[in-house]
């Protein structure tokens, strides 16, 4: 064989191996692609539902803030109408007051808080004796205090 025909053959291999080299290195490189495409996806899936958890935290943690300033403001009034049956002096308006108040429970819910807010309001109404009324308040500290002291939701 002639210098030239093995000129011939080492270029040949060297392209034929260049080629397949090129070939399996595209390939490696595409299934890396591929693989940090998925890896990405799956951080961002990640992210979103770190961030989608967080605020629905937010939102419990707002909810509970909100119905906790109803049944305090409900609490105030109540109070207000206990003194007065305890001592025969209020101010005009606590009626109104009690029924506003009574009227944020109500719409805050849930039903066992509203319903043990309106069993005050009725025993308050029907001037009963004072044990009945520390009873009655009491059921609703009771339930209000099962609804906003619950514990968030864990991650």
């Amino acid at each position: 064989m002639s210098e030239l025909g093995i000129a011939l053959i080492a270029a040949g291999s060297a392209i034929a191996g260049s080629i397949a080299t090129g070939w399996y290195t595209r390939n490696a490189g595409i299934r890396q692609a591929d693989a940090a495409r998925r890896a990405g996806e799956r951080q961002a899936d990640a992210l979103i539902e770190t961030v989608r958890m967080t605020l629905q935290e937010q939102a419990t943690v707002r909810v509970l803030d909100l119905r906790r300033q109803t049944y305090v403001r409900f609490l105030e009034a109540a109070e207000a109408g206990l003194l007065t049956e305890r001592t025969g002096r209020g101010r005009g308006d606590d009626d109104a007051l009690l029924e506003r108040a009574l009227g944020g429970v109500v719409l805050e819910g849930p039903a066992e808080v509203a319903a043990a807010a309106q069993d005050l309001v009725d025993r308050l109404r029907r001037h009963e004796t004072p044990d009945d009324l520390v009873r009655a308040k009491l059921a609703f500290v009771s339930a209000a205090q099962q609804v906003v002291n619950v514990a968030p939701p864990a991650r």
